[in-house]
């Protein structure tokens, strides 16, 4: 069955197996203490543009998140982020169960946050009585496909610093988003004053890895035990810095992020004139979401794998992948069309 439910479903890269099996040779040292892992650092630092950034792999994007908001969130502090935010209903409650700390998530049309809406969080502050909001949280590119423009990121980062707060990207698929915007990762990230980096790469082409990028190393200090005892620091280490290896040295980030954001474009592009159905989001990155007759979706679903992303309205999300071929866009989009 052709799959459009989610570009996790699509396999490991090539060039990310051959990576693999080239670190996958004697001994080395573990935990991060190899020439590889070394390596791999400082390519995501010089992608960022900040060599003094500390960089910790992990195994998966919760992993990632927790790990990155555990540095300065205490039990009596609280996380601002979307409704829609993969830390509020994607992780099963994580966040809440490991740092004990409050959730304030916010509706949104798009996915996307402002100073605007955050402003409200932010009263009673050093009122003891009251949870004390010190982290705001985005998706970039978000649950809903939308990008944050960079002017719209540095304008959290700077709300977020202005009241002692600090800005964290959950960029699982930050490849996406930099693809969109069609810049860097140091145009996206370091120059809008992010404080912390949730770097995927599973979406992406990776096997399964993910990457804590703390942009300012003064809060870094206590991260390897943060990142220990959340049970996130691999053992045979190679094998992650392996996968950001092939990702970065020849910008396979780029190009898989190029090919899925293309197929969303181009399926997109197929239905949107037709009348029967209503697309509900900008076709940002490499998601397309639209409201189809219940009926529809039933006999869609027989043919093609993807999912209902809100059961009440009957809209439904489909995503394309690093391997997504054109061929399965067009049979896709002709049979939604059919309908």
């Amino acid at each position: 069955m052709i799959s459009f439910a989610s570009d996790n479903y699509a396999p490991a890269h090539p060039k990310v197996l051959e990576k693999l099996q080239q670190v996958n040779i004697g001994h080395v040292p573990a935990y991060g203490a190899d020439q590889y892992t070394k390596t791999a650092i400082e390519l995501i630092q010089n992608s960022l543009g900040a060599p003094k950034a500390e960089v910790f792999f992990v195994f998966n994007g919760t992993g990632a998140n927790v790990v990155s908001i555990s540095n300065v969130v205490n039990s009596w502090n609280s996380i601002i982020c979307a409704e829609t935010a993969h830390i509020n209903v994607d992780e099963g409650g994580a966040p809440e169960k490991i740092m004990g700390t409050k959730l304030v998530d916010l509706k949104t049309e798009d996915g996307k946050l402002t100073p605007e809406l955050i402003a409200p969080i932010f009263v009673r502050m050093g009122d003891q009585h009251t949870s004390q909001p010190n982290l705001i949280s985005i998706t970039q590119s978000t649950e809903m496909g939308t990008v944050y423009t960079t002017d719209e990121i540095k304008a959290l980062a700077d709300f977020a610093h202005q009241h002692q707060a600090f800005l964290h990207v959950d960029g699982a698929r930050i490849s996406n988003a930099a693809v969109s915007l069609n810049k860097k990762f140091d145009e996206i990230i370091t120059k809008t004053n992010v404080d912390f980096l949730s770097l995927g790469g599973t979406k992406n082409g990776l096997l399964g890895a993910e990457a804590v990028v703390i942009l300012n190393s003064n809060l870094a200090k206590n991260t390897p035990w943060i990142r220990k005892s959340s049970m996130q620091l691999a053992s045979k280490h190679r094998y992650l810095a392996a996968q950001f290896l092939a990702f970065f040295e020849e910008d396979l980030w780029m190009q898989n992020a190029s090919h899925a954001n293309k197929m969303a474009s181009k399926l997109r592009s197929s239905i949107e004139n037709n009348p029967k159905i209503t697309l509900t989001q900008k076709t940002q990155a490499n998601a397309v979401f639209a409201i189809l007759d219940p009926k529809d979706i039933e006999k869609l679903q027989k043919e093609f794998h993807f999912y209902v992303w809100n059961s009440n309205t009957n809209e439904v999300r489909w995503m394309c992948s690093w391997d997504t071929e054109p061929a399965a866009v067009e049979s896709f989009a002709s049979a939604i069309n059919s309908l």
